[in-house]
């Protein structure tokens, strides 16, 4: 919310403070301040001036040779580029010497061969963003009105000797979202009060009842409407002083009639919105829910699909715009509309912001209704919006107003104790205190038998229990005063779960593996959510989400670090290793919430070693993640109870992927991307790894004792095999085959060649192990070892079509 100072002072003393000093109280007060932005900018020698003459340069076609009265004695000639300046303009001069916002500092000069004495400006070269200047001059200089005086100050008539406050505004802080908001929360702090704005208007002996006929069907979505008409509108610029404080406000003026539905909107936090009459054609207005497939064409020439949970304003046949988020194209006011309707409305939040959101279409108007605006404030908005159309516009106002009302009106009441406020606060606030601090906020309040009654005004929707009162009083009364204290009663020295320990240590070894950790969505696409899942359940899609990107609560990490992995890849990071621990989201338990379930996943692309100072260089494999994820295994001493069974997943490729098995039962995967999933991406290699981190703390959650073993004394002996064996077979179960004849002076077996070549037999390969021996407590003879070699022997003679070379 942008608050303009000088505007602010209509309604409210500021006793005047400095915009800092009340920026700080403000802030202080619980309302944050973001800035505080001197609209003038330190520009200064910006005058009124008068285009006398205009000639073209005879150098430049798009140049103009312009003799401007500037209020001294002799005319200034000033070359102009602009497109629309002419003689008998008022314009805005910057005098040699001035100092334009960007450092620009403005100097006598030649332009082709002509002097130029000064410049003349338009509103973005004075530093007004391009989005709020009048269309009429968005591409060009601003032309002043007619009756400012000629070498006045400019700066003064555009309003931008002004400080504007922007504040910080929490959702639950909607009153704040008006000018009337902010100058109920000024003098609270400054115990100043509230001035509203006159409201006095003539009325013709037309009747608006006569004229315009009002219904609503849906008393639950909309249970307050009022209409007011005002017939002989001229539509025009709007005056000086509402279009500067409209821009200060960071709104962009239009015309009158527009220029005042906005204004009202800044200064009350009501929305309203203007109907051409005429363009209504049936002299009625229906609101109701759309038809299911109903189309419009809203004020953005955009078209409009409507469901039946929309609730729209008709004209008793066709939409003519969406309930409070945007009008009709073919109701708007143009230039050529005589007869205005003003709409303002009390519209039910939820239904504004489901349809604001299904339609990706947000404006002011949804942001407030959907947070609430005050149901007095609705006819009193649009009788302000009559006064200003009857003042601004010319119009006349029709005698009464069309009027459905159903809302309820009553403030919300909280009965609380001053004991109750003190005990959450640590405080001793006296009773007359929190009474001067709820009457400067404007509450209405009784104190009896010990309890003070209390009424919110309905702008303080927020206000609905006992804690918001101790808010109001704590934040009033200064936050600053709460005194420090140390805890009392007994305290407990932390610590870490066995499941939190673990997982620390899980995260310790990715981190020393020379992995970075990454935070990813817990939001993805459908088309992404169940990709790579371990395991396929129901998905979990959100109401709203805020885009289909972020639509659907994901089932597996992996998608999005390979996303973070291209990320980096396409900006010149040429290798990548991250990993994840977080959350995914599968089918849903019996309250309908999904069962979350924690993970871990990792992604290597590019080279693991690039030593150049040695020459060495090891591009990422299957091997080097299959390291990392025994690593992990290993310290959390599972490496006996896990496996890798070779898989086919789809997008991993099917030669280099494999189930990560514990006890038996999967618990993760591990492969290379699929070739067309790595094209997809705009990767090169890229291996990933994603396990059920629940299933493998579980599996370590009680704390063992440390056990250490002794460097062995006596030589270890190996012996080496080269089997024959088919392709299916994998070197895994060969190695689970050699173990399993429990042959205890075996102490490693490893896999040392793996040949599969020309010489060999269709459908075989050749591998070979290296197994070692070692008995820790004495020498091992040849025998002893021959012995336990022949035993895995027999054991390897069990696999099928496989023999020893």
């Amino acid at each position: 919310m942008l608050v303009s100072l000088e505007w602010l002072k209509d309604y409210v003393s500021t006793q005047n403070l400095v915009p800092e000093q009340l920026a700080e109280k403000i802030t202080r007060s619980g309302i944050e301040v973001d800035a505080v932005i001197d609209r003038a900018n330190g520009m200064d020698k910006v005058v009124v001036g008068y285009v006398v003459s205009k000639e073209k340069h005879p150098e430049a076609d798009k140049l103009n040779i312009c003799q401007v009265d500037v209020g001294e004695a002799e005319l200034q000639q000033i070359i102009c580029g602009a497109p629309n300046v002419d003689a008998g303009q008022k314009v805005i001069v910057a005098r040699p010497g001035a100092h334009l916002p960007g450092g620009i500092k403005i100097k006598k000069a030649k332009l082709r061969g002509h002097e130029s004495n000064g410049m003349i400006c338009s509103l973005q070269e004075l530093g007004i963003e391009g989005k709020l200047v009048p269309k009429a001059y968005s591409e060009g200089i601003y032309v002043l009105p007619a009756d400012v005086e000629i070498g006045s100050d400019a700066l003064a008539i555009l309003g931008l000797r002004d400080t504007v406050l922007e504040l910080g505004l929490t959702p639950n802080r909607s009153d704040a979202l008006s000018m009337l908001g902010v100058a109920y929360e000024v003098g609270a702090i400054l115990s100043e009060e509230v001035k509203y704005p006159e409201i006095s208007y003539n009325t013709s002996t037309e009747k608006a009842e006569d004229k315009l006929k009002l219904r609503v069907e849906d008393l639950q979505a909309n249970p307050m409407y009022v209409a007011k008409v005002v017939k002989n509108v001229k539509i025009a610029e709007s005056p000086m002083w509402l279009q500067n404080r409209l821009m200060a406000a960071g709104v962009r003026p239009h015309n009158n009639v527009v220029d005042i539905t906005n204004y009202i909107l800044m200064e009350y936090g009501q929305p309203l919105h203007a109907f051409d009459y005429d363009s209504l054609a049936t002299g009625e207005i229906v609101v109701r829910k759309a038809t299911e497939g109903e189309q419009i064409t809203t004020l953005d020439d955009q078209e409009r699909t409507l469901k039946a949970t929309d609730l729209v304003i008709t004209n008793g046949k066709e939409p003519v715009a969406i309930a409070g988020v945007m009008g009709g194209a073919n109701s708007e006011v143009t230039e050529s509309t005589t007869t205005v309707v003003i709409e303002s409305a009390y519209f039910d939040g939820l239904t504004v912001r489901q349809t604001s959101r299904r339609l990706g279409l947000r404006s002011d108007a949804s942001a407030r209704f959907e947070k609430g605006v005050d149901p007095n404030r609705v006819l009193p908005a649009a009788e302000r919006a009559a006064a200003l159309l009857a003042e601004l516009a010319g119009g006349e106002v029709l005698e009464g107003t069309c009027l459905v009302d159903e809302l309820d009106k009553t403030p919300a009441r909280v009965v609380v104790s001053p004991d109750f406020i003190n005990e959450r606060l640590g405080m001793k606030i006296s009773l007359e205190d929190m009474l001067s601090i709820l009457e400067r906020l404007k509450f209405s309040v009784e104190a009896a038998n010990g309890l003070l009654i209390i009424d919110a005004p309905t702008r303080r929707q927020d206000i609905k229990i006992e804690e918001d009162i101790v808010e109001e009083i704590a934040r009033l009364f200064g936050y600053d005063e709460i005194p420090m204290t140390l805890p009392e009663g007994a305290t407990q020295v932390g610590g870490l779960t066995p499941y939190q320990a673990h997982r620390r240590v899980v995260r310790n070894f990715m981190e020393g593996a020379g992995l970075y950790q990454a935070v990813t969505y817990s939001l993805t696409s459908e088309a992404l959510s169940q990709r790579f899942a371990l395991k396929a359940e129901p998905v979990t899609r959100l109401l709203m989400p805020m885009s289909e990107e972020r639509s659907t609560l994901r089932q597996s990490l992996i998608p999005h670090l390979i996303e973070a992995a291209a990320y980096n890849v396409a900006r010149q990071a040429e290798s990548v290793a991250l990993y994840e621990v977080g959350s995914v989201f599968l089918g849903q338990l019996e309250e309908g919430q999904p069962y979350e379930e924690e993970h871990v996943a990792a992604v290597l692309t590019g080279k693991w070693l690039d030593h150049a100072w040695q020459g060495e260089k090891k591009a990422v494999d299957f091997f080097v993640l299959k390291g990392i994820v025994e690593g992990v295994i290993g310290k959390l001493g599972l490496e006996n109870r896990i496996s890798f069974v070779q898989a086919q997943v789809d997008g991993l490729h099917p030669g280099r992927t494999a189930n990560i098995l514990l006890d038996g039962e999967q618990v993760g995967i591990i492969g290379g991307l699929h070739p067309a999933e790595q094209k997809a991406w705009g990767v090169k290699d890229t291996y990933v790894m994603e396990m059920n981190l629940v299933a493998l703390l579980n599996a370590t959650e009680q704390e063992e004792p440390l056990a250490y073993t002794s460097v062995p004394r006596f030589p270890a002996m190996s012996r080496d095999i080269a089997l024959i064996m088919n392709r299916a077979t994998t070197a895994g179960e060969v190695i689970t085959a050699i173990r399993s004849a429990g042959v205890k002076l075996l102490k490693d077996v490893r896999v040392f060649d793996v040949y599969e070549g020309e010489k060999m037999e269709p459908g075989k390969k050749s591998v070979a192990f290296s197994l070692t021996y070692l008995d820790p407590e004495r020498t091992l003879t040849d025998e002893e070892v021959v012995a336990a070699h022949n035993k895995v022997l027999k054991a390897i003679a069990t696999i099928e079509g496989t023999e020893v070379r």
